[in-house]
């Protein structure tokens, strides 16, 4: 009987130090795993506003900028001097200069020399008339006109007795300011181109020292009745014109003036007054 019990409680004891042996073998391999500590939580962060003046911050310096270092003007070296460069030039191409001058023969000489002589016997070209000149001619132009005028009865100027001619340039001038005012007033007066006859007509307009209107007259009415009372319109809107130049009044009592109507098939369909070239009559 106790060797029975003896048995068990060895038997017992021996468990027991095989648990605590397995246990501590266990606990040991717990020991061994390696352990990760837990993160440490993020304390909250606190949102504060003041009402006092913002400290100014201070400017950031900015680092000095690097200047790039200049080029070293270390002088070369002492050599040879540059070479400029040279234009050669092949003598063999150029053409040779001639070293003596050309010798003229007798024959020769006497050819240049006649030739000189001819051009000196041409005569010289005449130099262009002075203004002067001109004046003189456009005046004989004018007395040979103006006579030619007083034989078909149809001169310009109803001269003075034992007048001087007047300037022909104030004359010109004064018949272009008329044609001028003849084409302004033709604006302001209506006028139908289809009433054109078809046969030439002519008047006459007198003037006054003073550019009033002495008289209209109908030279040849052809088929032109409308158009000619268009002309008398236009003049008598025209009406007073300019005064005679004081050369002009010192000379002439009148001034006549023709107007030719012509109709549209010979070519000056075209609207307004114009003076006639010289010599060319209605």
């Amino acid at each position: 009987m106790k060797r029975q019990l003896a048995n068990e409680t060895s038997r017992t004891q021996r468990s027991l130090l095989l648990a605590i042996a397995a246990s501590l073998v266990l606990h040991g391999l717990v020991l061994l795993i390696p352990r990760q500590e837990p993160k440490a939580a993020r304390p909250a962060t606190r949102l504060e506003a003041s009402f006092a003046a913002p400290t100014p911050q201070a400017p950031a310096v900015e680092p000095p900028r690097l200047q790039p270092r200049p080029r070293s003007s270390v002088p070369l070296p002492p050599g040879r001097p540059a070479r400029r460069p040279v234009i050669a030039i092949d003598k063999s191409r150029a053409p040779a200069a001639s070293s003596a001058a050309p010798k003229w023969t007798i024959a020769q000489k006497e050819e240049m020399n006649s030739f000189l002589r001819e051009l000196e016997r041409q005569p010289q070209a005449s130099p262009r008339p002075s203004l002067a000149q001109r004046s003189l001619a456009m005046a004989r132009e004018y007395g040979r006109q103006q006579a030619r005028q007083e034989q078909e009865g149809s001169e310009i100027l109803e001269r003075l007795p034992n007048s001087e001619p007047p300037d022909p340039f104030s004359l010109e001038m004064y018949l272009d300011a008329l044609v001028k005012k003849l084409n302004r007033s033709a604006g302001f007066v209506r006028n139908d181109p289809r009433t054109r006859g078809l046969k030439n007509a002519a008047v006459r307009v007198r003037l006054n020292p003073d550019g009033s209107l002495q008289s209209f007259k109908i030279i040849n009415a052809g088929d032109q009745q409308d158009q000619i009372a268009f002309v008398r319109a236009v003049v008598e809107q025209s009406v007073p014109f300019a005064p005679f130049p004081s050369d002009l009044r010192r000379s002439a009592k009148a001034l006549n003036m023709t107007i030719c109507i012509q109709p549209a098939l010979t070519g000056n369909g075209g609207f307004g007054f114009s003076r006639l070239p010289e010599g060319r009559g209605c």
